[in-house]
């Protein structure tokens, strides 16, 4: 007897919880910033988002509906179905803009939604909807307390990156330096998600922001690969960042590397290095390194150098954790699995310690296949079977159990 299916794909449906749990349950925890505040905006928005879910979950449920879920064409159609509905959320974070585009970003960042969600939500990390240039001249006058003319000899009034929370415009101050000018419109978020506010509000302290980018800038002053914009602190407040200007290309444009002549190889390894430096070396962590944030320019003293922006979600790791993960990172290539497990109680995931492996290396936590060799056939059956059984739920309380450290180490993996 075949097996008939007709549900929501589970990876699908974490994908949208992800996003409309963070759009939709704004109302119980709506945070009125300014007078421009409307229920009716609220309803707006809470009102696109359910047609959007019901739309995508009619879509799979009658696009898949009698077909075996072994069989090529429920392959070939789910994943139309799934670029259908990712197309569909993406409009969704474009016409709500702010949070919702947070969370499209979120969600285009997991391992554990189909391929075709993060693609089509790659496109969030630094083309969102921009503020209107009128918002962005006030503000900046508010803040600066000049006109524009005044501090500048040029303002681009259209953002070189517009993302979720802030924008950034190029700019050349009166001394012919190229600054980039970061900024944050207030009205964007009138309508937050209480659970996320405590990260968001990192973001909005650009301060904060310009802290973190000096302490990073300190780690990496012997470095002669690594750049970190230079912080304007006279043309800075909690509203606007003024910085200087670095131009380059996202970390994983490979035709601009290969065009530069640049070893996109050599750009990984320097990478790898650079976070490893972070982790374990200076104990202070980039916690939000998508490609929009990692730029290569083919400026510097060697081939290329690393360009590092957005420093609002920086963390600061104790050493007892950078020793334990230290030693985590030993155990997987040693093989170690009863060190695995003992590690796995220290950092509070229990039986869940035998997804490290899966998750940094690729094998299982009985593999007696070390890293850069190949797996036995057995080992990989055994992989493809552990895949297999894991379920969205094993997922989710994995995840949950990870202390906070772990959790922000595991974007940079």
């Amino acid at each position: 007897m075949r097996k008939i299916v007709s549900k929501f794909p589970v990876k699908a449906k974490a994908a949208f919880c992800l996003l409309t749990a963070s759009g939709l349950s704004y109302q119980a925890n709506f945070l009125p910033f300014s007078p421009d505040s409307s229920v009716f905006q609220g309803v707006l928005r809470s009102s696109r988002a359910i047609f959007t879910i019901a739309v995508t979950v009619a879509d799979y449920k009658y696009s898949l509906y009698g077909l075996p879920k072994d069989s090529d064409e429920y392959r070939r159609l789910l994943s139309e179905v799934h670029l259908r509905s990712a197309k569909r959320m993406l409009k969704l974070c474009e016409m709500n803009k702010g949070f919702y585009v947070k969370a499209g970003q979120f969600v285009s960042s997991l391992r554990q939604v189909p391929n075709e969600y993060s693609l089509t939500l790659s496109s969030l990390q630094d083309q969102a909807v921009p503020c209107d240039f009128k918002v962005i001249k006030e503000a900046i006058i508010s803040n600066l307390g000049q006109d524009l003319s005044e501090i500048f000899t040029w303002f681009n009034e259209q953002p070189i990156a517009a993302a979720s929370i802030a924008q950034v415009h190029h700019a050349m101050l009166k001394d012919n330096q190229e600054v980039a000018i970061k900024f944050v419109p207030e009205y964007r978020f009138q309508w937050l998600v209480s659970e996320f506010t405590e990260r968001v509000s990192l973001e909005l302290d650009f301060i904060q922001e310009a802290k973190n980018s000096e302490t990073m800038a300190n780690n990496f002053k012997n470095n002669k690969i690594v750049r970190v914009p230079h912080i304007f602190w006279d043309l800075t407040t909690k509203q606007v960042l003024t910085m200087q200007f670095c131009s380059g290309h996202k970390v994983d444009d490979v035709e601009f590397l290969k065009g530069m002549k640049i070893n996109p190889e050599k750009v990984a390894n320097v990478l790898v290095e650079v976070f490893a430096e972070m982790i374990f070396i200076h104990g202070f962590l980039h916690g939000d390194p998508h490609p929009g944030n990692i730029l290569v320019s083919p400026e510097g003293q060697g081939d290329f150098s690393l360009v590092l922006l957005d420093h609002g979600i920086c963390k600061k790791l104790d050493e007892e954790f950078r020793l334990e993960y230290c030693q985590l990172w030993k155990a997987l290539i040693l093989l170690d699995s009863k060190m695995i497990q003992h590690l796995g109680e220290r950092f509070g995931v229990g039986k869940y310690s035998r997804y490290f492996p899966i998750i940094f290396t690729g094998r299982t936590i009985d593999s007696k296949s070390g890293l850069g060799k190949g797996m036995l056939v057995e080992e990989q059956k055994k992989l493809k079977q552990d895949l297999k059984a894991l379920k969205m739920e094993d997922i989710s309380s994995f995840m949950e159990s990870l202390p906070s450290n772990f959790l922000i180490i595991l974007r940079t993996e």
